[in-house]
């Protein structure tokens, strides 16, 4: 028990320190990185001075080490978990285009590219032809565009490497699960060492990856450089250039093609170089951040003064990062920590309720917002009610009301028709806007024929009179497109949002929720020596099995939308939680079937239970069978 007393480090005083040790040891991969890219750019003059640290070498290493960092540190402050919770790809770009992260994703993707195209520009030799200024005779100066066009294309490179950066999803960190069945404080998966030998089997993915980047840049660079980019680097250039050097005063493009077969050639490497630093860079970082939740073989606030209080600090936290680990930490601990669980079931004096009530209500609720989530789904939000207004006291009008008339009036017998309508309901509109305006008959008869020829032409050239199926099959022919798969409503999309809700939606949440809490209560058989869970056991089977139900009947009827061209039920997500809650009630019917009576729990909610985990229903036995009539009451 915790006094009251106790200062209850928060949950983040133990995470973030682990982030930053894991986030160092990405680090330390890029530094590796760069030092071989470093010693690879030597001119090996020297043979010390080429491989030497502190040196030359050394500074062209750190330049390099920082140009990859800067990733690192964009994905520090943009992480998060879950899915980016959508119906499609545009809707996702409606809702994040805006974000200040969009903009400084780009910037520091093209800022990083620029900065390693410097360090590779002063790191060749004079015969390279990558020198920015060149030198003619009498000592002339001229801006070499060999570089301008070998900047640009690393400025476009690292733009859309962003952009695939933003549509892919990079920030997100896949977070893991305490499934029951692997349990061992021994589990070793998330070793340093164990992690390392992993990160190195990704190394040819990470190199095919790099050189398909690298041609598709490459024929980027070309068709968007010389065509929309040329002039206006090439004065912009000019313009930072011309203070420090004596450069012609013409803004002339010069008439030679910049990109020859051996700049063509450097520029490949070195966007393969690049590439390489940003692919391994996220690779690591999404595989190290993900660790579980322990340290020393530890769950992370064993090393608190009150572990528990910690604990609930995170699972109540407001952000879904925090809370995510904290329900990872939790299910490790109901799993393979037997002395952090007795705690848990020990811990009774609290302000808000003993450690066990809370842990039970909170891991319940985020089961229960799965049907919250699809109740929610496709409903419009509530509209936001209106404030009362003030009664305003009416004014006495002192003239007379304006005339409807038509402005351009031409005479007392003016002929009616249609421009003359216009200018009829334009008139109103002004003079009493808000009250709306309503055509006369004569304009609705025009409007009629109007729209009767347009249906002739289009019957004459389509062979339909039907313009909502002739617009639905023009839109799926769009859809079967390049350009149209940001627009299809993908079942597994669709799925995502409705049951995970949104912004962001993290699968393990409700998994870890589910095996945390059935294996809480299986071990409280032998370890609640207070017999606290024993209360609660009968609305855990009951909540489990209503959510499982719904969650059930709802994927069973869940259907494919009409831009989904094709059509594939599938959503591993979905599947997943559906997996775990049946897991966590099969568990409860086999520890606590027996006691079903005691725990007063019916034969409805038996028989409902394994209709939900698809648990095969038991033999009946003669002392059931004597004892039917009483059960039932």
């Amino acid at each position: 028990m915790a006094p009251a007393s106790v200062r209850r480090p928060p949950y983040k005083d133990f995470l973030q320190p682990a982030l930053h040790r894991r986030f160092s040891t990405t680090a330390l991969i890029l530094l590796a990185i760069a030092y071989v890219y470093a010693i690879g750019l030597a001119r090996w003059n020297s043979f010390l001075w080429s491989w030497f640290p502190i040196g030359p070498t050394g500074i062209r290493a750190a330049f390099l080490w920082f140009s990859g960092s800067l990733i690192l540190i964009l994905r520090i402050a943009q992480y998060h978990p879950g899915y980016r919770t959508s119906d499609s790809a545009y809707d996702t770009f409606l809702k994040h285009y805006r974000n200040f992260s969009t903009l400084e994703t780009i910037v520091t993707y093209a800022f990083s590219a620029w900065l390693f195209a410097q360090v590779y520009i002063f790191s060749q030799s004079k015969d390279s032809g990558l020198e920015w200024v060149t030198y003619l005779s009498y000592e002339r100066q001229r801006l070499n565009e060999k570089a301008v066009a070998f900047t640009t294309h690393f400025v476009i490179l690292g733009a859309y490497q962003a952009i695939r950066h933003l549509y892919l999803d990079n920030d997100r960190l896949f977070l893991g699960v305490a499934k029951p069945s692997e349990g061992a404080v021994q589990n070793n998966s998330s070793d340093v060492g164990t992690l390392m030998k992993k990160f190195w089997g990704e190394m040819p993915k990470i190199f095919w990856e790099s050189l398909n980047q690298t041609l598709l840049s490459g024929i980027l660079t070309l068709v968007i450089y010389p065509l929309f980019l040329r002039k206006a680097v090439w004065r912009l250039s000019l313009f930072f250039f011309r203070p420090f050097f004596n450069l012609p005063k013409t803004n002339y493009v010069p008439y030679s093609w910049p990109i020859s077969f051996s700049s063509f050639i450097s520029m490949a490497l070195a966007s393969f170089m690049l590439l390489i630093v940003w692919i391994a860079g996220n690779t690591a970082f999404t595989m190290f951040m993900v660790k579980e939740p322990t340290k020393d073989h530890r769950p992370f606030t064993t090393g608190s003064k009150d572990p528990n209080g910690s604990l609930l600090n995170g699972l109540k936290h407001k952000k879904l990062f925090f809370k995510c680990f904290a329900m990872w930490e939790l299910a490790l601990i109901a799993r393979d920590f037997p002395e952090r669980r007795k705690a848990i079931y020990e811990d009774l004096d609290r302000k808000d309720g003993p450690a066990w009530s809370q842990v039970y209500s909170i891991c319940l609720d985020i089961l229960k917002s799965l049907e919250t989530n699809i109740g929610n789904y496709g409903k419009s939000p509530q509209p936001v009610a209106a404030p009362v207004a003030q009664p305003v006291e009416e004014k006495v009008r002192t003239t007379a009301p304006l005339k409807e008339d038509p402005i351009y009036l031409g005479g007392p017998s003016r002929r009616r028709n249609f421009r003359s309508e216009v200018e009829r309901a334009v008139t109103q509109v002004a003079v009493a806007p808000g009250q709306g305006s309503h055509l006369s008959p004569f304009a609705k008869r025009t409007v009629d024929a109007a729209k009767h020829q347009l249906l002739e032409v289009q019957k004459a050239a389509t062979g339909t009179d039907d313009t909502a199926s002739l617009i639905r099959t023009w839109a799926l022919k769009g859809l079967h497109k390049w350009a149209g798969i940001p627009f299809r409503q993908e079942y597994r999309r669709r799925m995502l949002n409705a049951v995970l809700g949104g912004p962001y939606g993290e699968p393990s949440l409700f998994i870890n929720a589910a095996y945390a809490l059935s294996m809480l209560t299986s071990h409280s058989l032998q370890e609640d020596k207070y017999g606290n869970v024993q209360r609660d056991i009968a609305t855990i089977i009951r909540t489990l099995t209503n959510v499982t139900k719904k969650l059930e009947r709802f994927k069973e009827g869940f259907e494919v939308h009409w831009t989904d061209i094709e059509g594939v039920k599938e959503c591993p997500e979905v599947d997943a939680i559906l997996e775990a809650l049946r897991e966590a009630l099969s568990t409860l019917i086999v520890e606590f079937g027996p006691y079903a009576r005691d725990l007063r729990l019916t034969l409805t909610d038996m028989r409902l239970a394994r209709e939900a985990a698809n648990f095969p229903e038991p033999q009946p036995r003669m002392d059931d069978l004597l004892d039917l009539n009483q059960w039932k009451r």
